[in-house]
């Protein structure tokens, strides 16, 4: 089997049998090609189905120092799949990648921003201009909604309900929840609908997508870092922010306020509750709190 088979294979059944988006087939198709790419680079012709442990840790040591542990971890990850894909396929019996672990790493907090920092950034927009009047909305939607940004660039006027106080959201491996929007946030986008975005001479297949680009085509996500980073400097903001920064303050602000974390998980399409969770370690004095006021030792001095 060739290496160009064998991932195209892979593609295909990520894409259908798993519901994955387009980025993440290609980083999964990144990840592989490294092996299959250092493998060449070796001379080594060897077939997917030939790869054995011992090319494995080869390969491994050779990344190790020029890749962080977090991206290490990710493409071992990677490649564990890809394999595990081709047992299932019947192609091999057993995983190279069986008894590799993966790099230890620490588990970063996200930044966050105060509200006062949200709301400084969305001062400084220039609602004057059609992007900034664009602009204005996606943000408020990104905050008030909590949304990823590939969720926000392919969000539809078809997923607005506002009358129902709600919109669809198409998070990972197209699965769809509904989120609740504030009237705040249904102003703001009713404001650009109705204004700038009417100016816009917009592209058949983007007639239904909400947040364009001045020339009527659907934004990228380069776009949406590009007007953050903007922002983040001109309100002289210094925290390295980005567009899931406003999914992160989202999720700690919520949880400040009293929210549960299974709510939390619900709203921000988490699969597992052990990825909420990384929100529980943002604010120290929300535990010493809980404990202070729910724990029965608490009360004896």
């Amino acid at each position: 089997m060739k290496w160009g088979t064998a991932i195209n294979n892979f593609k295909t059944y990520l894409k259908i049998e798993r519901g994955l988006s387009d980025n993440s087939i290609v980083s999964y198709e990144n990840d592989i090609n490294k092996l299959s790419n250092f493998l060449l680079d070796k001379n080594k012709s060897i077939s997917p189905i030939k790869v054995s442990p011992d090319i494995i840790k080869e390969f491994i040591y050779s990344i190790s120092n020029s890749i962080n542990p977090t991206s290490q971890s990710r493409i071992i990850s990677g490649l564990r799949s890809f394999f595990e894909y081709l047992i299932f396929e019947k192609y091999i019996k057993t995983n190279p990648l069986s008894l590799i672990e993966s790099p230890r790493i620490s588990r970063k907090l996200p930044d966050t921003l105060t509200i006062k920092e949200i709301d400084l950034l969305i001062s400084n927009i220039n609602i004057s201009t059609n992007e900034g009047e664009r602009n204005t909305a996606l943000i408020e939607t990104l905050y008030g909604c909590g949304l990823r940004v590939s969720e926000l660039i392919s969000l539809k006027i078809s997923d607005l309900f506002f009358s129902e106080g709600f919109i669809k959201v198409t998070g990972k491996g197209n699965k769809q929840r509904l989120v609740p929007i504030s009237d705040l946030n249904k102003r703001v986008i009713k404001s650009y609908m109705d204004n700038s975005r009417k100016k816009l001479k917009i592209e058949e297949k983007s007639k239904d997508i909400l947040f364009l680009n001045r020339r009527g085509k659907k934004l990228s996500r380069a776009m949406i870092f590009t007007i953050i980073k903007r922002l983040a400097k001109l309100s002289d903001i210094k925290k390295n922010i980005s567009p899931h920064t406003f999914r992160h303050s989202f999720a700690t602000h919520l949880l400040k306020n009293g929210a549960d974390l299974k709510t939390i998980q619900q709203l921000l399409g988490h699969q597992s509750i052990t990825t909420t969770e990384i929100y529980m370690h943002i604010d120290n004095k929300m535990l010493v709190k809980a404990i202070n006021k729910f724990h029965p030792r608490s009360k004896i001095t």
